[in-house]
């Protein structure tokens, strides 16, 4: 698939972050991460966000965040875990470039996330799940899923840059 622009969705801690960089240097353009620039933005952490302002006011500032993206080339974005999620998001996502799905498995993710507060979706196991499994559904509308849960970075980007024909 030839693309000007790569979306790399999936759960939190799947690794987009770290397969955005490493892509987007392999391919010469630049990484973005939403969550990232939201905090920039914000002056303040993913978190304290979720704390202080609520769900819906982080959705609405990712929203513009993500919108912001939209005209320009040469950009591999790394999405929050939730970006994908929202209709909007991932019409404008699919329209715009190649969505990738990091597709790792629930108890690898489970193992990654630190419990220490910078995850607020992640607070309670039981809801995590449940969260989960909820956004899978969203995740595989994406161009491509890749499975993730046991591959390398290198390996990861090496079948992206196949796939983009880069």
């Amino acid at each position: 698939m030839k693309a000007e622009k790569v979306y790399l969705v999936g759960f939190m801690a799947a690794g987009k972050t770290t397969v955005a960089k490493a892509l987007a240097r392999r391919l010469g353009w630049e990484a973005v991460d939403i969550d990232e620039a939201i905090e920039h933005r914000e002056r303040s952490t993913v978190a304290d966000i979720f704390a202080r302002k609520g769900e819906s006011y982080f959705r609405a500032v990712e929203r513009e965040v993500l919108t912001e993206q939209i005209s320009r080339p040469h950009l591999v974005v790394a999405t929050g875990g939730g970006t994908f999620a929202d209709p909007q998001n991932r019409a404008a996502i699919n329209r715009d470039g190649a969505s990738v799905w990091l597709d790792v498995p629930l108890q690898r993710l489970i193992d990654r996330i630190p419990a220490d507060g910078r995850r607020p979706l992640a607070a309670d196991r039981a809801a995590f799940e449940r969260l989960y499994h909820l956004r899978r559904a969203a995740y595989e509308q994406a161009h491509i899923r890749l499975d993730a849960g046991r591959a390398s970075v290198d390996a990861l980007v090496e079948q992206l840059v196949d796939w983009l024909g880069a």
